[in-house]
């Protein structure tokens, strides 16, 4: 008895200690365990201009030193800018570089209102996607640091709103189409490449992100701790190596080693992740490609993927395509767009759980049309699954309850004899055919798919800014009057009482304290989780009540 009740005490302190380290992670602070922090916070360093001697070094094809790239004097913030713009999503691109420094997300909205804004450019945050052309023995082609001038605007043939940017350096001409699709979140580029005289070296198309390493300036749409950033920094993605985080540290300590060469016809991808959110470069496979990352300045990164376009002869319009997602990470949408684009959706170490979990909730959803009703059925489904052993584990409790005075005076008989002790219990539990540690197998196999249904309500945008019923107004962040976390300190209360109460006063006084440290606890947890617990604890009250009722009726028999 006494050494399940520490086996229980000893899982319930761990999963306690391991939520509330992620929580302390995601607030931006050092992890329990150590380890470096990821993300430094918003405003910590000054972003300095990206306008400044960065081009990327050409590694594809690479077999001499890069020349030292002219630079151009003209900024970002004194040039002119343009806007594209679809019913989802709003783009600003700059004539300098032709980089899109701006990204509103139209249908996402913060706490004020305001559409949420991924791609930025201002003096304390730098997010941006850019490209242009380098090569060996270059130092003068069409790039990031270029001006660019407007050559077309408007719609197409199929309505798309559409831009046409040009530049044209020592004989190289670059023009950037950007297209974008009615309700998408993917902007069509093409780069347009002419080379006017002969050269020796192979013109090379980068594709970049850039950012700083701060977390979101805003926290969630609401506010509240658990809205934050479960990983903010680049990822990669090939078809040998798969998706790849890559915190900002690794690239700071150049420690993170990129991927081999990709061949044509493997697809290949960099991103930018942050809560909810993410931004991907997705360029074409016909071509060599290379990934690539680096510093740029003090606090300023880059990833991105350079493409070598061999063969360009003079006089030959050569033109590249690639795609630039900017937008929410849901995972049915990521995976159209491109192979792997949805593991951007951060599940943690449990995805093997977490997406069954989520694709059910999801398919729950598709009927009922309410996000805090389908945790409500997921809750009960699950609950279904694990009564088996549910079952098992009350029927054990419900005897360990019955045989509670017999372990009473058997302390009181063995006093100050614990082997003596131990072996009268062992004697007793195997004659009444009861398992001491019967009760925890259930609690144990369960804990799993609790932190797996906190990954998915916490990476899940679905969630976000989803309503319940009455005060809950926002599934993904805490219950506001903490309603949730009170209702289920009682239910852990009322469980307590049913369960038979450990013969040391030390253990029983800890089962007491449990719903109050717990309810604390989940005071910082998404309501969404809190109601799945609470749900579970009020079905596991009724299990347990009726078998404990069973067996009342036959002991009185």
């Amino acid at each position: 008895m006494d050494f399940k009740k520490t086996i229980l005490w000893a899982v319930f302190s761990m999963s306690g200690l391991m939520l509330y380290n992620n929580w302390q992670v995601h607030e931006g602070k050092p992890s329990l365990f150590g380890g470096t922090q990821v993300s430094a916070p918003v405003g910590a360093e000054k972003v300095t201009s990206s306008n400044k001697a960065d081009l990327p070094v050409q590694i594809v094809g690479n077999t001499a030193p890069p020349a030292e790239p002219v630079v151009s004097t003209a900024s970002i913030e004194n040039t002119e800018k343009f806007v594209l713009q679809n019913d989802v999503l709003s783009l600003e691109i700059s004539s300098n570089g032709a980089s899109v420094i701006d990204a509103k997300l139209l249908k996402e909205l913060t706490a004020d209102q305001k559409p949420v804004e991924i791609f930025q450019h201002t003096p304390t945050h730098t997010y941006i996607a850019r490209s242009g052309l380098i090569a060996l023995g270059a130092n003068n082609l069409p790039n990031h640091t270029s001006i660019f001038k407007l050559v077309q605007s408007g719609k197409d043939g199929s309505g798309r709103p559409f831009l046409v940017l040009a530049s044209e350096k020592d004989g190289v001409k670059l023009e950037k189409t950007f297209i974008l699709n009615p309700g998408s979140y993917v902007v069509d580029v093409g780069h347009r490449v002419t080379q006017a005289k002969p050269s020796a070296a192979p013109l090379v198309l980068y594709t970049e992100i850039v950012r700083d390493a701060s977390q979101e300036a805003k926290i969630g749409p609401f506010g509240g701790a658990f809205s934050a950033s479960t990983f903010t920094g680049p990822a990669i993605y090939t078809d040998g190596d798969k998706f790849k985080k890559v915190p900002f540290t690794d690239i700071e300590k150049n420690k993170f080693t990129p991927p081999a060469q990709i061949s044509a016809g493997h697809p290949a991808w960099v991103a930018m992740v942050q809560h909810y959110f993410a931004s991907a470069w997705i360029p074409g496979d016909k071509l060599v490609r290379e990934i690539y990352s680096g510093k740029i300045d003090n606090n300023l990164y880059r990833v991105g993927i350079q493409t070598q376009l061999a063969g360009l002869e003079p006089g030959v319009v050569f033109v590249e395509k690639a795609r630039l997602f900017v937008g929410p990470q849901e995972e049915r949408v990521l995976e159209t767009i491109a192979p792997g684009l949805e593991l951007l959706k951060d599940y943690g170490y449990l995805t093997i759980l977490a997406k069954p979990i989520f694709w059910l909730l999801e398919n729950i959803h598709t009927y009922v049309g309410n996000w805090g009703w389908s945790i409500i059925l997921l809750t009960i489904l699950i609950k279904l699954v694990f009564f088996p052993l549910s079952a098992a584990s009350y029927k054990s409790m419900a005897r360990m309850k019955e045989v509670q005075p017999r372990l009473t005076a058997m302390k009181e008989q063995y006093k100050g004899e614990p082997q003596k002790l131990n072996q009268a219990m062992m004697e007793m539990y195997r004659k009444e055919k009861i398992n001491p540690l019967g009760g925890c197998l259930p609690v144990v196999i369960q804990i799993p798919v609790f932190i797996s249904l906190y990954w998915v309500l916490l990476s899940s945008v679905e969630m976000r800014g989803a309503p319940w019923i009455l005060w809950i107004h926002d599934l993904s962040i805490p219950d506001p009057y903490y309603i949730l976390p009170l209702v289920m300190a009682v239910s852990m209360f009322v469980q307590t009482k049913l369960n038979p109460t450990p013969p040391d006063p030390i253990q029983a006084k800890v089962m007491m304290y449990m719903p109050i440290v717990f309810s604390v606890m989940f005071f910082f947890f998404p309501a969404g989780l809190v109601l799945y617990w609470v749900v579970n604890n009020l079905l596991s009250i009724a299990q347990q009540w009726q078998i404990n009722r069973m067996f009342g009726k036959k002991h009185t028999k």
